[in-house]
């Protein structure tokens, strides 16, 4: 049986502990025995005018996930020019990585039903296996638009890919704002993230020890 690696991208601004929890329980869901965590420098869906430095983002991942088998941060997309498209993100890691390997790409239930207008959208589905993290009770998408965008084998690898996954109500914006009013970030964020966050007084938070907020 070939192994199975995950690969998570997105914008990480910060990352989270909700990004943690997630990647984790579609990993022991699923059996993968890696999960990749890849920030982005141009998310072609995102405003990337207002992301934090990549060299932070990629950072403040390192740091979060530091000493756990599990994960890895891989760096290729800030290193990269023009948009990221996950189809290119994926040809590079399947060659990185080699053959024997399955890929899965993470995405949230919200990203499934705009998986159409994604760049070679139906060679992604065919390049990769696409994990969904879902919640209990989730039915939020129109299986009949995804199967008239991708055809019926297609979306039945996407039905097949949907993961139940713990209801985390945590996002990148909210930190950033409590961040940048003074507030605690603590149990949002990993602590080592925190640290990093004050010591560079990123998102408009006091670069100060004393000042530091959990």
């Amino acid at each position: 049986m070939a192994e199975r690696v995950g690969l998570f991208g997105g914008s990480f601004n910060p990352v989270h502990n909700g990004h943690l929890i997630v990647a984790r329980a579609v990993a022991e869901y699923v059996g993968l025995t890696r999960v990749v965590l890849l920030p982005s420098a141009r998310p072609p869906h995102k405003d990337s005018t207002r992301l934090l430095d990549g060299a932070h983002r990629y950072a403040m991942l390192q740091r979060a996930v530091d000493g756990d088998p599990l994960f890895a941060v891989n760096d290729v997309d800030l290193r990269r020019p023009g948009p990221c498209y996950t189809i290119d993100t994926v040809a590079i890691l399947t060659e990185q990585l080699g053959g024997g390997i399955e890929l899965c790409w993470l995405i949230g239930s919200d990203s499934l039903a705009d998986l159409p207008t994604w760049h070679r959208a139906a060679e992604l589905v065919d390049a990769c296996r696409i994990l969904t993290a879902v919640r209990r009770g989730w039915d939020d998408v129109s299986w009949k638009e995804l199967e008239g965008a991708f055809g019926a084998g297609r979306t039945n690898r996407l039905r097949d890919g949907l993961v139940p996954s713990p209801m985390i109500d945590i996002s990148s914006t909210e930190v950033r704002l409590r961040l940048a009013s003074g507030r605690s970030v603590r149990y949002l964020i990993p602590d080592a993230v925190a640290d990093y966050v004050q010591q560079h007084g990123l998102y408009g938070s006091a670069a100060s020890p004393s000042k530091r907020q959990r």
